[in-house]
């Protein structure tokens, strides 16, 4: 390309798609959430009023403002019970930030990041290979996805402590989903699907110690979603067979 008459060499768009293509290669997103997207997040009317679920629109705006915003010196820790579309909105940030802004993400599902760290630990030299935790450590935006805080056992706490407090102090950008629920949400209106109230988030959050609990709210805006389990109410009843 040209520019005020000096040549210059500028990367083509079939090499910028290739990379975005390994990026999201590379961020292990499971098949089930490939698809998810801003376009396609399904914002449900709150059965009360009529009106498009509030918490939903401004979980859906907060995800968005992150993207394009982005880089920023914080996450998101998006909170409410099983089916509100968290883990929807975490992919889409995720997408997002690899195909417009060739920013690298890694996806890892919580309990499976600690069952791969128990693999990959050497009962030799009591380590784990840094082929697991490197990458949680140093990807510049990771995404853990179903964060449970429910009477933690010490090795738990001490591998969370690890992996938060590394991303607090390079200000790497982490977003988190987890069913606890927000102590600012009446106990009456955020439930599991089995209809046990959830653990208010402040009080299960302090489980993890109070300097892990502290640098997780100055790590991610608190973003409450509160709404119907989406996979029980539209997925199921969508579920026909060509005999029905």
């Amino acid at each position: 390309m040209d520019r005020d008459g000096v040549r210059l060499v500028a990367r083509c768009e079939c090499e910028k798609a290739q990379h975005s293509e390994s990026l999201l290669k590379a961020a292990q997103i499971p098949r089930r959430y490939e698809h998810c997207a801003f376009e396609n997040f399904d914002i449900r009317k709150d059965p009360r009023t009529g009106q498009p679920n509030r918490s939903l629109v401004a979980a859906k705006l907060y995800s968005q403002k992150l993207a394009e915003e982005y880089p920023t010196d914080f996450g998101l820790l998006f909170a409410g019970p099983t089916g509100v579309g968290k883990t929807h909105l975490g992919v889409a940030v995720l997408r997002e930030l690899m195909v417009r802004k060739n920013v690298p993400c890694l996806y890892y599902d919580f309990l499976k990041l600690l069952k791969d760290i128990r693999d990959s630990y050497n009962p030799v030299s009591h380590t784990s290979e840094l082929r697991v935790l490197g990458p949680v450590l140093d990807v510049e935006v990771l995404m853990l996805d179903d964060l449970t805080a429910s009477d933690p056992t010490e090795w738990v706490r001490e591998t969370l402590a690890h992996i938060i407090s590394s991303r607090y102090n390079d200000k790497r950008v982490t977003l988190i989903t987890t069913t606890l629920s927000s102590g600012r949400a009446r106990r009456s209106e955020v439930r599991a699907p089995s209809g046990e109230a959830l653990p208010e988030i402040d009080r299960s959050l302090a489980q993890l110690g109070p300097t892990l609990s502290s640098r997780l709210y100055e790590m991610c805006k608190l973003v409450e979603m509160k709404s119907d389990d989406y996979r029980k109410a539209i997925k199921q009843a969508g579920f026909r067979f060509h005999i029905e």
